[in-house]
């Protein structure tokens, strides 16, 4: 299967975490971050988690959590800018259901390039 995203740079450990599973060439391409125990979906929202470009511009997204996942879905509401340089920030301000917070923030910085092929 082609890669249309280009990972340029993650937090340590996610390298083997995060995987491109992309059916249609696309630049509104849909999110999905698995954790392993239930979160308090409160802190699941556009503060918590957002996507940047490189200078910190926010690229508008809706954040949904299926709880029966423990899954939350970041989608762009405006297309990723092809070769444009974009960051997935996950804060510590998403907990869980016990109020533990994540560990350390979480980032990945990508490109989309739809040009793939």
């Amino acid at each position: 299967m082609a890669k249309y995203l280009a990972f340029e740079n993650m937090t340590e450990g996610l390298e083997t975490k995060v995987i491109q599973d992309l059916k249609f060439k696309t630049g509104n391409f849909l999110w999905k971050i698995k954790f392993n125990i239930p979160l308090d979906p409160k802190t699941v929202n556009n503060v918590n988690l957002y996507v940047t470009t490189v200078n910190l511009s926010p690229l508008r997204t809706a954040i949904r959590y299926n709880s029966l996942e423990n899954e939350i879905e970041v989608e762009p509401l405006e297309p990723y800018a092809q070769d444009e340089s974009y960051i997935l920030n996950i804060t510590t301000n998403v907990t869980s259901l016990s109020g533990k917070p994540l560990k350390e923030p979480l980032q990945v910085q990508f490109k989309f390039d739809g040009q793939a092929g």
